[in-house]
């Protein structure tokens, strides 16, 4: 089946036209829609409502034209990160899966999402979640059609994090958590990070005391995110599938620190678009479809042997400086603006640095 991929703007914080305008000019179904990525303007943090505003508009619009019942819309897997920082814009990109059908020999987009078991307060920054999340990955590996690992290009994940009411709900069953609610969103993803790279033989199973400590091990393919929103790990798995229907291909690189432009061309010329070796943004012709970019400050507080304040700043917080840099690096190599950067990336990608996950238009 071939999966068509859709970039739409998010004009405001309940909008979700752009969806709704692909689904009634017959581009897409609104019961093909299975995944939603995207990126709202709220803070970003723990008490980010617009991610929730996002998800409630899109799944709104599903329900309108389409024939799911709530329950099979609920299960749809959105994945919303919160904050534009910078210059980055509102927007969200839209998978579908239709019965389109392909050429052997052509590797072609093909995605797989998957509803992770339980994960409890308490599980949060421990193994039990490392193996949970791998157990989940698999299953979205089983449900894209994908036996090998290396055709695995992204995996986004949405998990909980700790609020008041579940820290205190697992001290009433005799339960202890690793920290407390603001550290709780970057301990969710390092974690979730960890069972993405055990699912895909990037590493062996780490030991406890290695979780969101040893940045040494990590997933290149990882963008991990987290939110109050639910309490499982959604997981969609984007790779590439030998006679997948549709025009579209995967690929990645990393981004070895917040400058690496060359590591964002690496990942469009993974994906297949042929580039010069000083590539801009005028040399993709239009056939980017979207990236998805992690990014995390140096906690050496330096970059390029230059020193950075964005870890001293008492006004700003450093997720916020550095997801606007990232940003505007990652818009002036694609020339929009509109592009996928989320922070908390421990243990996805190497420190200081982060994946960078393009998908193409091969238009074929």
């Amino acid at each position: 089946m071939a999966v068509d991929v859709a970039k739409v703007e998010i004009k405001h914080v309940t909008d979700a036209s752009g969806l709704e305008q692909h689904i009634l000019s017959g581009r897409m179904k609104a019961d093909e829609v299975i995944a939603v990525i995207g990126k709202t303007e709220g803070n970003g943090g723990v008490n980010d409502f617009t991610r929730i505003l996002s998800d409630q508009a899109f799944r709104a619009v599903l329900m309108k034209h389409g024939t799911r019942s709530v329950a099979e819309v609920k299960q749809i897997p959105m994945v919303w990160s919160g904050g534009c920082d910078g210059v980055i814009t509102p927007h969200a990109t839209v998978f579908a899966r239709n019965a389109k059908t392909g050429t052997k020999g052509k590797g072609r987009l093909a995605i797989g999402i998957a509803m992770s078991r339980t994960i409890k307060p308490e599980d949060i920054g421990r193994l039990a979640m490392v193996e949970i999340v791998a157990e989940g990955v698999l299953a979205a590996m089983k449900n894209a059609g994908i036996t090998d690992p290396k055709d695995v290009h992204y995996v986004q994940t949405k998990t909980p994090l700790l609020t008041i009411e579940t820290i205190q709900d697992a001290e009433r069953r005799g339960q202890s958590v690793v920290c407390d609610v603001h550290e709780s969103m970057g301990v969710s993803n390092g974690t979730t990070g960890l069972g993405i790279a055990v699912a895909l033989g990037e590493i062996s199973m780490p030991r406890a005391d290695e979780i969101c400590r040893n940045l040494a091990l990590y997933s290149s393919v990882a963008s991990c995110s987290s939110g109050v929103e639910l309490d499982c790990a959604q997981i969609v798995l984007i790779g590439n599938v030998d006679g997948a229907g549709g025009p579209f291909r995967i690929g990645h690189s990393v981004m070895k620190d917040a400058l690496d432009i060359d590591g964002i061309y690496a990942g469009i010329r993974n994906a297949g678009l042929d580039l010069p070796e000083r590539a801009r943004a005028s040399d993709l012709g239009g056939k980017l479809v979207n990236c998805f970019i992690k990014c995390e400050a140096d906690k050496s507080g330096v970059l390029r042997g230059r020193r950075q304040i964005m870890l001293d700043d008492s006004d700003v917080h450093h997720h916020r400086h550095s997801k606007a840099a990232v940003g505007g690096v990652v818009a002036a190599a694609i020339g929009d603006p509109a592009a996928f950067v989320s922070v908390d990336a421990m243990h996805q990608g190497p420190h200081g640095g982060g994946p960078m996950v393009a998908i193409v238009d091969l238009g074929e």
